[in-house]
């Protein structure tokens, strides 16, 4: 009798079980291209606005093209949608592929954030003021998406960003589904909460994520549909709906609604970094910790967020004093 039957997939915690999980599918077929053209009310940076939503330079959700193209793949309620924007002049361009791409280019403006208003920000530092006139592109994207910015930001609670780029790779790869289209190669839409939610926990040991993270991520994709609802609530009510799920914080909150809403005000609390790199640009205080820079940033009510981009893209930050964080890889363990 053996090997005449094909055993059963089982469902699995992440201690583990064995799943029946699809990956290595073939990429899907282009399929007929949508398009449209906005005209964005001022100045516009691609790489600015969009590069939040880029983990890592081998993030297998994005890619940047030599034509200065920005290729996103990513999960919609639609579905699966690729979505490549360019920037003719001041004409941005939108061309989307997959069952997504309706719902994809119907929000290219809320991608690219016309409802953001960066004349709302009133530098009160010589160093912001020079940084904004320098960098006038930079608007605060909206994707309307939580679970895309939810589960990479998790993965990268209390380790390195290295690491962290790392498991959403790997973990993308495998059990993500190649991106609808023309798109680049090695470019691979998200898994979908189910999916997540059967990967075995040696899986995410291989990956370098610990059973914290693992469990957080698993509480998360349980209740998918409740935190996607949060995309219509204001930002502070939809940190408090994210926090409801144990393992998820301030921080993890703070860094997915600043993307799934283009939070202004969202300023992130419990960085190891960046306090000191806001105290030192300030206040020339590097050992800045969350009270001294909410206090630093209090003139900016309303826009820290945007305040801390500024500062952040200035290149004012204090020399490192301390080797950097050492890589643990638990899966050679």
């Amino acid at each position: 009798m053996a090997g005449r039957f094909t055993p059963r997939p089982t469902r699995t915690t992440v201690r583990g079980g064995h799943v029946g999980v699809p990956h290595g599918m073939p990429r899907q077929s282009a399929g007929p291209v949508r398009s449209r053209t906005w005209t964005p009310p001022g100045p516009l940076d691609l790489g600015l606005v969009l590069g939040p939503l880029r983990r890592g330079p081998a993030d297998p959700t994005f890619r940047t093209t030599p034509d200065g193209s920005v290729w996103r793949a990513t999960r919609t309620p639609a579905g699966p949608g690729t979505l490549r924007v360019s920037l003719r002049g001041t004409v941005a361009r939108g061309e989307a592929w997959g069952p997504g791409a309706e719902w994809l280019l119907d929000r290219l403006p809320d991608l690219l954030a016309p409802s953001d208003d960066p004349d709302a920000f009133e530098p009160r530092h010589r160093l912001l003021a020079h940084t904004r006139h320098r960098r006038p592109g930079l608007r605060l994207t909206r994707t309307g998406l939580v679970m895309e910015s939810l589960i990479p930001s998790v993965l990268e609670q209390k380790v390195t960003t290295d690491e962290a780029y790392r498991a959403w790779r790997l973990l993308v790869r495998k059990y993500g589904e190649p991106a609808p289209g023309p798109a680049p190669e090695r470019m691979y839409v998200m898994p979908a909460p189910r999916t997540w939610a059967l990967i075995p926990s040696w899986e995410w040991h291989r990956a370098g994520v610990d059973n914290k993270r693992a469990s957080t991520i698993l509480r998360a994709v349980r209740v998918a549909a409740r935190l996607e609802e949060a995309v219509s609530f204001e930002p502070v009510r939809a940190q408090e709906r994210l926090e409801l799920v144990s393992g998820i914080g301030p921080w993890t909150s703070a860094e997915v609604v600043q993307r799934s809403h283009g939070a202004a005000d969202s300023v992130t609390v419990g960085d190891l970094h960046l306090p000191g790199i806001v105290g030192y640009a300030l206040a020339g205080d590097r050992d800045a910790d969350d009270a001294v820079m909410l206090s630093l940033l209090e003139p900016y009510a309303g826009q820290r967020h945007r305040a801390a981009r500024f500062i952040l893209l200035s290149g004012r930050v204090p020399g490192r004093r301390v080797p950097k964080m050492p890589k643990w890889d638990i899966g050679r363990l």
